[in-house]
Protein backbone atom coordinates (compact mmCIF):
# COMPACT_ATOMS: atom_id res chain seq x y z
CA UNK A 1 0.00 0.00 0.00
CA UNK A 2 1.26 3.61 -0.98
CA UNK A 3 0.28 6.67 0.42
CA UNK A 4 -2.74 8.28 2.72
CA UNK A 5 -5.25 10.53 1.43
CA UNK A 6 -4.67 13.23 -0.60
CA UNK A 7 -1.11 11.94 -1.40
CA UNK A 8 -0.56 12.19 -5.39
CA UNK A 9 -2.16 8.69 -7.19
CA UNK A 10 0.45 6.37 -7.88
CA UNK A 11 2.00 6.55 -11.17
CA UNK A 12 0.82 3.65 -12.59
CA UNK A 13 -2.60 4.10 -12.77
CA UNK A 14 -4.40 0.38 -12.42
CA UNK A 15 -2.30 -0.19 -9.49
CA UNK A 16 -4.96 -0.11 -6.47
CA UNK A 17 -3.78 2.25 -3.72
CA UNK A 18 -5.94 1.01 -0.72
CA UNK A 19 -5.41 3.91 1.28
CA UNK A 20 -6.62 6.53 -0.89
CA UNK A 21 -9.88 4.10 -1.05
CA UNK A 22 -12.69 3.91 1.24
CA UNK A 23 -12.40 0.03 1.46
CA UNK A 24 -14.56 0.12 -1.78
CA UNK A 25 -14.37 -3.54 -2.50
CA UNK A 26 -14.93 -4.97 1.02
CA UNK A 27 -18.38 -3.39 0.96
CA UNK A 28 -19.55 -3.39 -2.61
CA UNK A 29 -18.57 -6.70 -3.79
CA UNK A 30 -20.77 -10.16 -2.74
CA UNK A 31 -18.96 -13.25 -2.10
CA UNK A 32 -20.30 -16.72 -1.43
CA UNK A 33 -18.47 -19.23 1.04
CA UNK A 34 -15.84 -21.03 -0.62
CA UNK A 35 -11.97 -22.42 -0.86
CA UNK A 36 -12.11 -18.66 -1.42
CA UNK A 37 -14.30 -16.79 1.46
CA UNK A 38 -15.22 -18.00 4.77
CA UNK A 39 -18.60 -16.65 4.80
CA UNK A 40 -20.86 -15.51 2.66
CA UNK A 41 -21.03 -11.71 2.54
CA UNK A 42 -23.74 -9.66 0.40
CA UNK A 43 -22.66 -6.92 -2.08
CA UNK A 44 -23.47 -3.54 0.09
CA UNK A 45 -22.82 -4.94 3.38
CA UNK A 46 -19.69 -3.99 5.06
CA UNK A 47 -17.00 -7.44 6.04
CA UNK A 48 -17.10 -8.21 9.33
CA UNK A 49 -13.48 -7.55 9.24
CA UNK A 50 -13.37 -3.91 8.35
CA UNK A 51 -12.61 -1.83 10.91
CA UNK A 52 -13.01 1.88 9.38
CA UNK A 53 -11.52 1.53 6.05
CA UNK A 54 -9.53 -0.66 7.17
CA UNK A 55 -9.21 -4.64 7.10
CA UNK A 56 -8.52 -6.53 10.65
CA UNK A 57 -7.07 -9.33 9.40
CA UNK A 58 -5.47 -8.02 6.31
CA UNK A 59 -1.80 -9.68 7.36
CA UNK A 60 -3.56 -13.51 7.41
CA UNK A 61 -5.80 -13.13 4.68
CA UNK A 62 -5.24 -16.41 3.51
CA UNK A 63 -5.20 -17.84 6.66
CA UNK A 64 -8.03 -16.78 7.71
CA UNK A 65 -10.09 -18.09 4.59
CA UNK A 66 -9.98 -15.02 2.30
CA UNK A 67 -7.72 -16.43 -0.90
CA UNK A 68 -10.37 -14.80 -2.89
CA UNK A 69 -9.54 -11.11 -0.99
CA UNK A 70 -5.51 -11.78 -1.79
CA UNK A 71 -6.27 -12.53 -5.54
CA UNK A 72 -8.84 -9.21 -6.51
CA UNK A 73 -7.34 -6.24 -7.88
CA UNK A 74 -9.83 -3.30 -8.53
CA UNK A 75 -7.52 -2.03 -10.88
CA UNK A 76 -7.19 1.46 -9.41
CA UNK A 77 -11.16 1.59 -9.32
CA UNK A 78 -11.01 2.01 -5.89
CA UNK A 79 -9.10 5.62 -5.31
CA UNK A 80 -10.07 6.70 -8.65
CA UNK A 81 -13.41 6.65 -6.98
CA UNK A 82 -12.99 8.16 -3.75
CA UNK A 83 -10.96 10.56 -4.73
CA UNK A 84 -11.63 11.70 -8.51
CA UNK A 85 -15.44 11.10 -8.22
CA UNK A 86 -16.39 11.61 -4.50
CA UNK A 87 -13.23 14.33 -4.02
CA UNK A 88 -11.94 12.21 -1.02
CA UNK A 89 -15.53 11.74 0.83
CA UNK A 90 -16.56 8.84 2.27
CA UNK A 91 -19.81 6.51 3.09
CA UNK A 92 -18.47 6.46 6.46
CA UNK A 93 -18.42 9.70 6.93
CA UNK A 94 -21.88 9.63 4.85
CA UNK A 95 -23.47 6.73 4.78
CA UNK A 96 -25.88 8.31 1.63
CA UNK A 97 -22.66 7.82 -0.27
CA UNK A 98 -22.53 4.46 -0.33
CA UNK A 99 -24.96 3.55 -3.08
CA UNK A 100 -24.01 5.77 -5.38
CA UNK A 101 -19.92 5.06 -4.41
CA UNK A 102 -20.47 1.57 -5.18
CA UNK A 103 -22.59 2.25 -8.28
CA UNK A 104 -19.26 4.69 -9.31
CA UNK A 105 -16.91 1.22 -8.11
CA UNK A 106 -18.87 -0.72 -10.39
CA UNK A 107 -18.13 1.29 -13.41
CA UNK A 108 -14.47 2.71 -12.70
CA UNK A 109 -13.87 -1.44 -12.45
CA UNK A 110 -15.12 -1.66 -15.48
CA UNK A 111 -13.76 1.12 -17.36
CA UNK A 112 -10.37 0.07 -15.66
CA UNK A 113 -10.61 -3.15 -16.99
CA UNK A 114 -11.55 -2.07 -20.31
CA UNK A 115 -8.77 0.38 -20.03
CA UNK A 116 -6.33 -2.35 -19.67
CA UNK A 117 -7.12 -4.46 -22.44
CA UNK A 118 -6.75 -1.65 -24.20
CA UNK A 119 -3.47 -0.49 -23.17
CA UNK A 120 -2.07 -4.76 -23.87
CA UNK A 121 -3.37 -3.98 -27.14
CA UNK A 122 -0.65 -1.02 -27.94
CA UNK A 123 2.02 -3.73 -27.88
CA UNK A 124 0.69 -5.78 -30.30
CA UNK A 125 1.40 -5.70 -34.17
CA UNK A 126 -1.72 -3.52 -35.20
CA UNK A 127 -1.75 -1.86 -38.70
CA UNK A 128 -1.82 2.15 -38.65
CA UNK A 129 -5.75 2.34 -38.65
CA UNK A 130 -6.54 -0.47 -35.92
CA UNK A 131 -3.65 1.16 -33.84
CA UNK A 132 -5.40 4.85 -34.27
CA UNK A 133 -8.51 3.16 -33.57
CA UNK A 134 -7.56 1.66 -30.14
CA UNK A 135 -5.77 4.98 -29.33
CA UNK A 136 -9.16 6.77 -30.03
CA UNK A 137 -10.99 4.36 -27.78
CA UNK A 138 -8.24 4.38 -25.01
CA UNK A 139 -8.68 7.76 -24.93
CA UNK A 140 -12.26 8.10 -24.24
CA UNK A 141 -11.80 6.13 -21.11
CA UNK A 142 -9.70 9.31 -19.41
CA UNK A 143 -11.73 12.24 -20.08
CA UNK A 144 -10.10 15.22 -19.58
CA UNK A 145 -12.11 16.22 -17.27
CA UNK A 146 -11.67 13.34 -14.93
CA UNK A 147 -14.71 11.13 -14.53
CA UNK A 148 -18.34 12.39 -12.43
CA UNK A 149 -21.13 9.86 -11.45
CA UNK A 150 -22.90 12.10 -14.35
CA UNK A 151 -19.94 10.79 -16.93
CA UNK A 152 -20.18 7.18 -15.48
CA UNK A 153 -24.08 6.75 -15.83
CA UNK A 154 -23.77 8.30 -19.20
CA UNK A 155 -21.04 5.39 -20.13
CA UNK A 156 -22.97 2.70 -18.37
CA UNK A 157 -25.89 3.56 -20.79
CA UNK A 158 -23.75 4.36 -23.74
CA UNK A 159 -22.42 2.64 -26.87
CA UNK A 160 -18.89 3.24 -25.77
CA UNK A 161 -18.70 -0.46 -23.93
CA UNK A 162 -20.23 -2.48 -26.25
CA UNK A 163 -17.44 -0.57 -29.26
CA UNK A 164 -14.91 -1.35 -27.15
CA UNK A 165 -15.80 -5.14 -26.44
CA UNK A 166 -16.21 -5.10 -30.77
CA UNK A 167 -12.86 -3.59 -30.91
CA UNK A 168 -11.11 -5.98 -29.02
CA UNK A 169 -12.89 -9.12 -30.51
CA UNK A 170 -11.32 -7.87 -34.28
CA UNK A 171 -7.86 -8.00 -32.64
CA UNK A 172 -7.74 -12.12 -32.18
CA UNK A 173 -5.82 -12.48 -35.43
CA UNK A 174 -3.01 -9.88 -34.16
CA UNK A 175 -2.20 -11.90 -30.86
CA UNK A 176 0.72 -14.17 -31.29
CA UNK A 177 0.03 -17.82 -30.96
CA UNK A 178 2.05 -19.52 -28.50
CA UNK A 179 4.57 -21.40 -30.33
Amino acid sequence: MQGTKGDPAPADPFAPDCPRCAALCCVALAFDRSDLFAFDKPAGEPCRHLAGHACTIHDRLSEAGFGGCVRYDCLGAGQATVQEVFGGRSWRDDPALLAPMMEAFRALRRIRDLAQLLDAAAGLPLPPRTAARRTSLAAALAPPEGWTREALAAFDAGPLPAEIAAFLRTLRDAVPRPA
